[in-house]
């Protein structure tokens, strides 16, 4: 068997793309999407009839400008992912507008939207993850939106510190981001290269991961912005895995032989302190990690430009 094929005996595979075409020939179980990936397949001129039909179905909701975007938006996002349901046999992720980071209540209110219009194209809402960012504000909406059973994705997610939190809320699933750890201590050391072994976005899964099945919380881990086919390897045996194309292909053209780095029997022999937290702890501990709170905040921004660019493609048009 070939690495990909051998890591999905151990690992769910997840596709990390908005370009649903070029995941087929992978066959992963479940695929995630963010503004950034939704906003490049939808320059894609494959996909303009979905663009088309989300300013249409904007146009017809009526009401101010402001509101014809947002469910034009909103239209987008669910028609990349009721395509990519057609190839995927579990679920899909859609992230709520990275604007309302640090709104509860508004986080809550699209969460709601995106699933009354998945379900309107006839898909089930356990087939959606909806994504929210793993601000204290993301994880207080994500646990009230779970016990509504909407079940929620929660990114951008850098530390133990947020990973115990979302544990605590119950939420679905987490996407550490293990590249973008990597792509901080890489600048902050001034070095090109760290070994997989080393690396401290691998490490930090490994920890979240030995966390969480030391005091059996259900939440799914699901590994995530990964920047090579090392750092896949060295987590072989997570819950989940997202992975881009590239990468897929990488994986299937390898032949390196796997075996589990990561096991439930392993982590339950772990010696863990476990970790209370409330409102101000979470706040303190994230000012004290620099790296996970500047990844955070620009992770935010990131999303939120990708967002407005894809809003001037749909204002134009309408």
């Amino acid at each position: 068997m070939n690495t990909l094929e051998q890591l999905k005996q151990y690992t769910t595979v997840v596709a990390d793309t908005g370009d649903f075409r070029s995941m087929e020939k992978y066959k992963p179980q479940d695929a995630t999407t963010n503004p950034s990936l939704i906003l490049k397949a939808a320059m894609d001129p494959r996909y303009k009839g979905l663009m088309d039909d989300a300013v249409a179905f904007a146009r017809a909701s009526g009401g101010d400008c402001k509101h014809q975007l947002r469910m034009g938006l909103q239209k987008v996002f669910v028609n990349f992912g009721k395509e990519i349901l057609k190839i995927v046999p579990g679920r899909v992720s859609t992230e709520v507008d990275a604007r309302l980071s640090f709104r509860i209540y508004d986080t809550i209110a699209y969460a709601k939207s995106l699933i009354r219009l998945y379900e309107q194209e006839g898909v089930s809402r356990d087939r959606v993850l909806i994504k929210v960012a793993a601000t204290w504000e993301g994880i207080k909406a994500a646990e009230i939106l779970e016990k509504e059973n909407i079940h929620t994705n929660l990114t951008l997610l850098f530390s133990l510190t947020q990973a115990i939190a979302c544990a605590e809320a119950r939420v679905q699933l987490i996407s550490p981001f293990v590249g973008r750890i990597l792509d901080w201590y890489k600048q902050e050391k001034a070095v090109d290269h760290i070994p997989a072994t080393e690396d401290p976005g691998v490490l930090s899964v490994h920890e979240i991961y030995n966390y969480y099945k030391k005091f059996h919380y259900k939440t799914e881990i699901m590994g995530a912005s990964f920047r090579n086919k090392e750092e896949i390897i060295e987590l072989t045996g997570c819950d989940l895995l997202t992975i881009s194309p590239t990468l897929l292909e990488e994986l299937e053209q390898s032949n390196v032989s796997l075996k589990p780095r990561l096991s439930v029997e392993k982590a339950e022999k772990q010696h863990i302190r476990k970790v209370e937290l409330d409102e101000m702890s979470f706040r303190w501990h994230m000012n004290e990690d620099p790296m996970a709170s500047e990844k955070l905040a620009e992770g935010i921004r990131k999303f939120s430009n990708d967002i407005r660019t894809l809003e001037k493609t749909i204002k134009a048009q309408l």
